[in-house]
């Protein structure tokens, strides 16, 4: 190679070609080789790399029966300010309500078709420490693509459909969802959906080592 692999000789380049632009053309090939080879030197980790890839645009889908608590202006408050919190992580979440199951399920399912790693809210799955759901959080978001969803049920749970996905609107057959439970205990669905996004923001905050989670 024509000079060795650094931060210095990438830098040295690049002020030349800033200066004589004429000679920009030359040392492209150079400067693409180098900034590789220094990035695979510094990054050898492809964990570090996921990481990287992963914070680039996360996506996260609430989907959930019902619809706000006008009542209970403070629960879209609490939710509001951890959204807001989250942006700087680069995981955007939204919610979609749905009226009832069947809106519930060609939601889902759409979701499924685009590659969205499913994971379903309900007593029976299996219940996480927020270390646990942090990890979790990201491992679905690589197997997704950097997406995914989260459904919660109504009053009633999740249908059946959801749960045992042997045939669904489409007649096709999803492939298995994960469940989790956020506890044993029985909320309401607005709550639920509170709870979720607290853990979200959490679960980044375990990721990024601040002082949230203690």
């Amino acid at each position: 190679m024509l000079f060795r692999s650094n931060k210095r000789s990438i830098h040295f380049i690049l002020l030349i070609c800033t200066l004589t632009p004429n000679l920009g053309a030359s040392f492209g090939p150079y400067i693409r080789l180098l900034s590789t080879s220094c990035a695979q030197q510094q990054h050898p980790s492809s964990s570090l790399n996921k990481n990287l890839l992963l914070s680039m645009g996360m996506k996260v889908n609430i989907r959930i029966v019902g619809r706000k608590s006008g009542s209970e202006a403070w629960l879209e408050d609490a939710c509001d300010m951890y959204l807001t919190r989250l942006r700087p992580s680069g995981v955007e979440v939204e919610t979609t309500w749905h009226k009832d199951n069947p809106a519930l399920i060609k939601g889902v399912e759409t979701d499924a078709s685009k590659g969205n790693t499913i994971v379903l809210l309900d007593p029976l799955g299996k219940t996480k420490t927020s270390e646990q759901f942090s990890e979790d959080l990201y491992e679905w978001l690589d197997r997704g693509g950097s997406r995914m969803s989260f459904v919660i049920g109504g009053a009633e749970g999740l249908p059946s459909e959801l749960k045992y996905p042997a045939g669904t609107t489409s007649g096709q057959k999803m492939k298995p969802s994960m469940l989790i439970s956020l506890s044993s205990m029985t909320f309401t669905h607005q709550f639920a959906r509170l709870l979720l996004i607290e853990q979200i923001y959490r679960g980044t905050e375990i990721r990024k080592g601040s002082g949230y989670h203690k």
